[in-house]
Parts: C-alpha cells; sequence; structure tokens
C-alpha cells in the first residue's frame, strides 16, 4: 500500500521529497525493511528510525523537521497512528468455513462468513454473528449470542447464559460466565449450600479478553464489561461485578463480586479487589495495590498504590517516614 494511501486512510499528513514508498507493515527500528513504517516519539527513536532501513517514519510535527531523510508521516499521536497504520495494513485471515470435525447443534445459527475450527463445540439454540471466527476446541454453550467479527480462540469455553456484542476478541483457554463463589453457610451444620448463581454476562462492543482470564456471570443480575475494555491475561472478574467503558486491567488481577471500576480506570498487575468496593472512572491503581471490601477510591486521574490503596503521595511520605524511623533506631547489641 503506497504511502500515500495509508495516509490518507488514517487522516496524517505526508511530507516527503516525492517519494510516495510502498508500504507492506510495520517494525521496529530494529528489524525494519524498507518495506516498513516505524514511528519516533522523540529525539532518541527519531535517531534510531532515521538510521534504520524503514522505508517511513511516523513522527509528531515537533520532530519533522528532523526527519529530513526519510519520507514521514506526521501525525498528533504518533504511537496511535502507529498501531492503526498496523491494523490497515495486517492480512486479512482466510475464512476456513465448518471444519468437519466440529459438532454443531441443528438449532444454532451461524451467519454468513463464520469459520468454526476442528473440534468446537456449537450447543442448541446459540447464535453467532457474520464473519465471527471461533477457534479449534472452543465451546459455545446453549443460547450463547455472539455478534459479528468476533475472534473466539482455541479452548475457550463460554457458558449459557453469556451474550457477546461485536468486535470482540477471546483469547485461548478463556472462561466466560462460569458460577459465581457465592455460598451460604447453615449455621447448624457448618456445610455450604451455593447460594443462585443464574444471571447473565454481558460483553460489549470491542471489548479484549486475554488468555486464561475467566469472568463469572451475575448470580441473580448480570456481570457488565462495557465498550472497549482490554482485560488481560490470568485476569478473574467475580459475579455482579461491572467494568466501565475503555477500562485497562493488567495480567493477574482479582476483582471480586459485585464491585464496579469506573470508565476510563487503569488496574495495573497483581491487584487484588474486595466484593463491594467501588474504584472511581479515571482512577488509576498501581501494580499490587489492593482495594478493601466496601472501600472507594475515587478522583479523576489519582494514582492509588499499596495495600490498602490509597494516593501515591501519601504512600511515599508513609514509606519515607518508615526509613527515618528505621535509620533513627539503633541496631540491637549482639547476644554474643
Amino acid at each position: 500500500m503506497k504511502l500515500s494511501a495509508i495516509a490518507q486512510a488514517l487522516g496524517a499528513e505526508v511530507r516527503s521529497a516525492g517519494a510516495d514508498p510502498e508500504i507492506t507493515g510495520v517494525a521496529s527500528a530494529a528489524t525494519a525493511t524498507s518495506e516498513a513504517l516505524v514511528f519516533a516519539e522523540d529525539a532518541q527513536t527519531l535517531a534510531a528510525a532515521l538510521a534504520s532501513r524503514a522505508g517511513a517514519v511516523v513522527v509528531a510535527e515537533k520532530l519533522a523537521a528532523s526527519a529530513q531523510d526519510k519520507p514521514v508521516l506526521i501525525a498528533r499521536q504518533p504511537r496511535l497512528t502507529f498501531a492503526r497504520a498496523a491494523r490497515l495494513l495486517q492480512a486479512a485471515e482466510i475464512v476456513t468455513g465448518i471444519h468437519s470435525s466440529a459438532v454443531i447443534d441443528p438449532s444454532a445459527t451461524l451467519c454468513g462468513g463464520v469459520s468454526v475450527g476442528a473440534h468446537a463445540v456449537i450447543e442448541a439454540r446459540a447464535r453467532i454473528g457474520s464473519d465471527t471466527r471461533i477457534g479449534a476446541g472452543a465451546v459455545i454453550g446453549a443460547g450463547v449470542k455472539i455478534g459479528a467479527r468476533c475472534r473466539i480462540y482455541p479452548r475457550v469455553v463460554i457458558y449459557p447464559g453469556t451474550e457477546l456484542a461485536d468486535d470482540v476478541v477471546v483469547h485461548a483457554g478463556a472462561v466466560l460466565g462460569s458460577d459465581g463463589f457465592g455460598y451460604v453457610q447453615d449455621s447448624e451444620t457448618g456445610e455450604y449450600l451455593q447460594f443462585p448463581q443464574q444471571g447473565r454476562l454481558v460483553i460489549e462492543d470491542g471489548v479484549e479478553i486475554g488468555a486464561n482470564t475467566t469472568i463469572d456471570r451475575g448470580a441473580l443480575e448480570e456481570t457488565r464489561i462495557e465498550r472497549g475494555v482490554k482485560i488481560d491475561n490470568l485476569v478473574h472478574l467475580g459475579h455482579n461485578v461491572r467494568v466501565g467503558r475503555d477500562v485497562v486491567i493488567a495480567a493477574q488481577t482479582g476483582v471480586s463480586g459485585s464491585s464496579t471500576i469506573g470508565a476510563g480506570a487503569v488496574v495495573g498487575g497483581q491487584v487484588g479487589i474486595g466484593d463491594h468496593a467501588t474504584v472511581g472512572e479515571q482512577v488509576i491503581l498501581g501494580s499490587g495495590s489492593g482495594v478493601l471490601t466496601y472501600k472507594k477510591v475515587k478522583g479523576p486521574g489519582v494514582v492509588f498504590w499499596g495495600r490498602p490503596a490509597r494516593p501515591l503521595r501519601q504512600y511515599l511520605r508513609e514509606l519515607a517516614g518508615l526509613a527515618r524511623l528505621g535509620r533513627s533506631n539503633k541496631e540491637p547489641e549482639s547476644l554474643d
């Protein structure tokens, strides 16, 4: 694809000395070929890009004047434009149709362009939207609804009562819609009986769910993951959780039942969130943070850290205080 065509598709500006190179993909400066597009966000990465074999560079306006040696795409957000270019240049996957070993209930509905991999199972009354791809060994439960252009990777299990909207990506080994961890104890015998887990799980447009992540259905109502949420590998979301639009959740995070994460929040890796907790819109939870049960952490753009999570400034002051306290105490005398 010509650089000028890429620029037109992405709303970027081309600046070059008449050259309009053919671009076939994106790369890092270290691995770029003459048909690759790279990006630069500062003087250091620009120097590496200009020294590379890349055919063109995506830069911000402030760097364009320094990029005389190669054709450039000028964009307000170079990294974002680079990512969009990668998607634009990505080769379309071949539609493979329905594998002969797939098991599909006669009452299931498969719209046009659906692919189903080897040994996948699609149960009764499930509905699969157009151009969706179901990977090998995936299990789509009874009555599950999956929208258009979704990508369900191998060995994904989607329980009954789950609904996926359009353009959802679910990576290998994820489990969606399983029962939540809710039990009632018999005070006389000490035995536990499962509280009803009969609600729904709703995944909205453009959500991406990482490998081996698990999301429980609602107990009596629903668990909902709103539009554009990006969830890393090995994340667990409990029953009745609600995650707002465009939230990012990193690996090994656990969110207990009935908690809410507001739109635009960023949740770092290995964060633990107790049940019925509230994380406000655009809050940032640093890696390893812990939010206590029923606790509310709010404030757009505020960074929280520690266990229990508190504003970063407070957390750092407390660490500094502990360090001073440690230095002020003399080492205990040896017993010898």
